[in-house]
């Protein structure tokens, strides 16, 4: 093949890969979403919160993850981290929350969230988010992985870092309702079928082990379940006295089955309907 030939395949190549993806500006907005084919930082300017003191019952956790938050933040050191446990009781609301009491303070800290599926493109991502003068909070909500899911290899970039590391302004935090981000009956299941039970699973179940900070989120009791209601209903100026609000609430819990602070927004929310209050 003469030379003049494979220029013109290598032009023709050149003509149809896209282009390279220009660098974000991230002075217009505070959160992104991180989407692929294309690959786009998409900004969100107003994102879908509550107010961190109307977490109730997630102290320990709050007030932990909010602190290491601002350590990074300043620059200083902080641990990649893993809200776990149950459902709707607040892990990816207390992420969203944190970030903004952070940046109410004055730091310049940005958020990118990022789906589960997209994690094989994580590489690019963080070439994006390298160098830049502002920090991030990567975050992928509802994190797990399922026995022939190769995702989590993509993973170990950001917490491990791989050979270039992981970039100095980035910091990762996950939810899952997993300690282990694999299901119990999974770990179980391979490690009775495997030819080495103890290396079928150890770098699935090795993986959660390399988030530094593990916050655990357990269910409500009632107390906390109501408290939370009553918080809505004083932020929101939704009026209704303590008997009503119980007697309706609990009921409300028994038809859902459960007990959670998604739970209690969800009365709530139809609450204030019924009360002609708007939440937007």
């Amino acid at each position: 093949m003469s030379k003049k030939t494979l220029k013109r395949i290598a032009e023709a190549l050149e003509r149809m890969a896209p282009a390279p993806l220009a660098a974000p500006d991230f002075d217009g907005a505070d959160a992104y979403v991180w989407h692929t084919e294309p690959d786009a930082l998409v900004p969100v300017q107003n994102v879908s919160r509550v107010d961190l003191s109307l977490l109730v019952g997630v102290d320990r956790s709050r007030d932990t993850l909010l602190e290491n938050t601002r350590q990074f933040a300043r620059g200083l050191s902080a641990n990649n981290a893993l809200l776990w446990g149950a459902r709707g009781m607040g892990k990816s609301s207390l992420v969203k929350s944190v970030h903004a009491a952070v940046v109410a303070d004055g730091l310049g800290l940005k958020i990118v969230e990022m789906q589960r599926e997209d994690l094989g493109t994580v590489s690019r991502l963080l070439a994006l988010l390298r160098g830049s003068e502002y920090r991030f909070l990567l975050f992928c909500d509802d994190l797990s992985f399922s026995h022939d899911d190769e995702h989590y290899k993509s993973l170990k970039a950001v917490l491990d870092g791989g050979i270039e590391g992981r970039p100095d302004n980035v910091l990762f935090y996950a939810t899952s309702n997993r300690r282990h981000l694999m299901p119990r009956d999974m770990i179980e299941n391979e490690r009775s079928s495997a030819i080495n039970p103890s290396e079928a699973v150890e770098e699935k179940v090795s993986l959660s082990d390399r988030f530094g900070l593990w916050l655990g989120f357990h269910p409500c009791s009632q107390d906390e379940y109501l408290t939370m209601i009553r918080g809505y209903c004083d932020a929101y100026g939704v009026d209704i006295d303590d008997d009503s609000l119980r007697a309706e609430a609990v009921e409300w819990q028994a038809t859902r089955g459960s007990r959670s602070g998604r739970v209690a927004w969800q009365y709530f929310t139809d609450l204030a309907g019924r009360k002609g209050v708007a939440l937007g």
